[in-house]
């Protein structure tokens, strides 16, 4: 189980606010590419982590030419 100890640096923007990005590096998420292994939905099932932080996450992976595992 996570705990909530300080989280590694992540790539997400700032836009995503401070929890997201947060409860992701606490999951093991940093990078773009680590997201690619993974749905919407898993991602929802973070705490912290919602529909516009996946909105997001899906502008920034498709501006580098990269998806979800579910899209």
């Amino acid at each position: 189980m996570a705990t909530h100890d300080a989280a590694q640096p992540t790539e997400f923007p700032p836009r995503m606010g401070k929890v997201a990005p947060r409860e992701l590096a606490l999951n093991g998420y940093t990078r773009y590419d680590q997201l690619t292994s993974v749905t919407s939905a898993q991602l929802l099932r973070i705490h912290g982590v919602g529909p516009k932080a996946i909105r997001i996450l899906e502008e920034e992976l498709a501006a580098r030419g990269l998806a979800f595992a579910d899209s």
